[in-house]
């Protein structure tokens, strides 16, 4: 696999308080990365860095070879990184609106064609593309999230917390249509405490306190008690399913 990010020695905070500490992590082409820790352990702030929400204390972040550590959020975005959040839904404009806007830097014709093909990906989002995105449910609201960051075409899909305030079924849903995507060459970075998205992750890296603490593939992680009981609340007998 060829490297598409990296991060080196990345620090980043609010005002006088410092939340990352020193972060190395890389995600290379067509693999699912999956950043696993509590609320609180810096993962939100990592990818606010990485998207250029943040700008980060020190450190760099490279992205298909290119520095990217000064750039600002669109030029990101224009090279191939997109970031699902549900805070970036606008709830008075409609599914199909939406989605037109996530496409908002690529040419019309390649908006119109992508936007067909993410209604194939989330029927029940074509079904409602007429209807204003506030009156989703929240599973729905997650799923128009998923399809505004791909309207983009990215090469890598950056999520914060995708199962969020969702049920068990819906966290399911997520978790089949990011399979999907998976299957299509699309790279993920997934920012999680919900251990169901082991099943999509080619390595697993563990976050606290704001530093990377392991790093390894999910069968890694099953196999040490240690880990399972300090990150997961996991047993000997508990299994997670990779």
């Amino acid at each position: 696999m060829t490297g598409l990010l990296r991060t080196e020695r990345l620090e980043a905070g609010y005002g006088t308080m410092q939340v990352l500490w020193g972060v190395d992590l890389n995600v290379s082409g067509n693999e699912t990365v999956v950043l696993l820790g509590s609320n609180g352990a810096g993962k939100t702030t990592f990818m606010k860095c990485l998207m250029g929400l943040l700008p980060s204390r020190a450190g760099t972040v490279t992205f298909r070879g290119e520095e990217i550590t000064g750039l600002t959020t669109r030029a990101r975005v224009e090279r191939g990184l997109s970031f699902m959040s549900e805070l970036g839904i606008f709830p008075d404009l409609s599914v199909a609106e939406n989605i037109d806007l996530g496409a908002l830097f690529r040419p019309r014709a390649d908006a119109k064609r992508r936007a067909a093909e993410l209604f194939e990906l989330f029927p029940v989002l074509k079904e409602k593309r007429r209807q204003a995105a506030g009156g989703l449910s929240g599973g729905q609201r997650k799923m128009l999230g998923i399809a505004k960051a791909l309207a983009a075409e990215p090469k890598l899909l950056v999520m914060d917390e995708p199962s969020a305030g969702l049920s068990p079924l819906f966290v399911a849903t997520v978790i089949r249509s990011l399979a999907e995507c998976r299957a299509g060459g699309l790279s993920l970075l997934i920012a999680e405490q919900n251990v169901k998205f082991l099943e999509l992750g080619d390595r697993v890296f563990t976050m606290e306190g704001g530093r990377v603490h392991f790093g390894g593939t999910p069968a890694e992680i099953q196999a040490d008690d240690g880990l399972r009981r300090a990150y997961f609340g996991l047993g000997q007998d508990d299994h997670v399913r990779a």
